[in-house]
């Protein structure tokens, strides 16, 4: 293999102004920004009106389905913009600002850092930096490198201290364990919430892996989840390759189990002991287990999907 030095452009190169070129650009490929922090990114609009102003572009996490605001620039970090993202925020009632610029000083890094230290849990703000690697003469890799973004460690220390119910103490002290455990298989996984589900990105809007736990029944359960949005397309088309997919799995799953529900969902389950810390170590070790087989062939058919 030929290794290669990479030449580290400007991004105005390719895009020469924001407003007009970066942002259209970006609001068609917010899946690249997601994979980067580790959200499930779907276009809310852009050029949103607040007040005078206007937000560059608002996204939607599917996920949690709040509001995610991008403010874009093609040069280094400003007071102005600081001012802007924060207030996007507050307005729109967002849980997320993503502030994307070419150099971020050290006072603006201090900025986000602070304030993702004295927000509440459910509050973020990334800050990435954008650039061009040039790969040869006509072709150019974009680069999103984040230069801030939530203390984890913080926000779940404050997590754990809102008034969550027991149920919700169990389902999220399970999942910051099962992110842990996963961090070498998947790429950027969303952090941890005190719910019954942990969704994971599988490339494309509408359908995710969304496991769970029931704390009723004790059962885990490892799923593929697939959005109303696009069941009446996708469902059909993975059930053709149904054969196939439970082969490269190794095991059957079942297969749409509830028919009369809007959302569709592949799904395979067990139930442990979740009172021991042996049944929680062994349900985790199975969920683990499940999502590295799962992830990888579900993405690969879904990649293969014609729209």
């Amino acid at each position: 293999m030929e290794l290669v030095k990479l030449e580290k452009i400007s991004p105005k190169m390719q895009w020469k102004h924001e407003a007009h070129d970066f942002t259209p650009w970006l609001s068609k490929n917010l899946q690249e920004l997601g994979d980067v922090i580790g959200y499930d990114l779907e276009l809310f609009g852009c050029e949103i009106p607040v007040g005078p102003y206007w937000a560059d572009i608002v996204a939607k996490d599917i996920n949690t389905n709040d509001k995610v605001v991008i403010e874009n620039q093609l040069e280094k970090t400003d007071h102005d913009h600081l001012g802007k993202c924060i207030t996007y925020m507050s307005v729109l009632d967002a849980k997320t600002v993503v502030w994307i610029n070419t150099h971020f000083t050290d006072e603006h890094k201090k900025a986000l850092e602070w304030l993702n230290d004295n927000t509440s849990a459910e509050i973020s703000f990334f800050g990435i930096e954008l650039s061009l690697l040039k790969v040869d003469k006509d072709k150019a890799s974009v680069v999103f490198d984040i230069v801030v973004s939530p203390n984890e460690t913080i926000k779940n220390v404050k997590q754990q201290k809102n008034d969550l119910t027991d149920t919700e103490q169990r389902q999220f002290k399970f999942w910051l364990k099962f992110r842990e455990a996963i961090t070498d298989i998947i790429s950027n996984p969303q952090k941890a919430r005190p719910q019954y589900w942990y969704d994971i990105r599988l490339g494309k809007s509408g359908i995710c892996i969304s496991n769970t736990y029931n704390t009723a029944s004790n059962t885990i359960g490892c799923r593929v989840y697939i959005n109303n949005s696009i069941a009446d397309k996708m469902l059909p088309y993975l059930e053709e390759q149904k054969k196939d997919i439970e082969k490269d799995l190794g095991f059957s799953m079942e297969w749409n189990p509830n028919p009369t529900n809007r959302d569709k969902i592949i799904s395979i389950s067990k139930n442990f002991d979740m009172n021991t810390e042996q049944g929680i170590k062994e349900a985790l070790s199975w969920l683990r287990e499940k999502t590295a087989i799962i992830h990888p062939v579900f993405s690969k058919y879904i990649k293969q999907y014609k729209e």
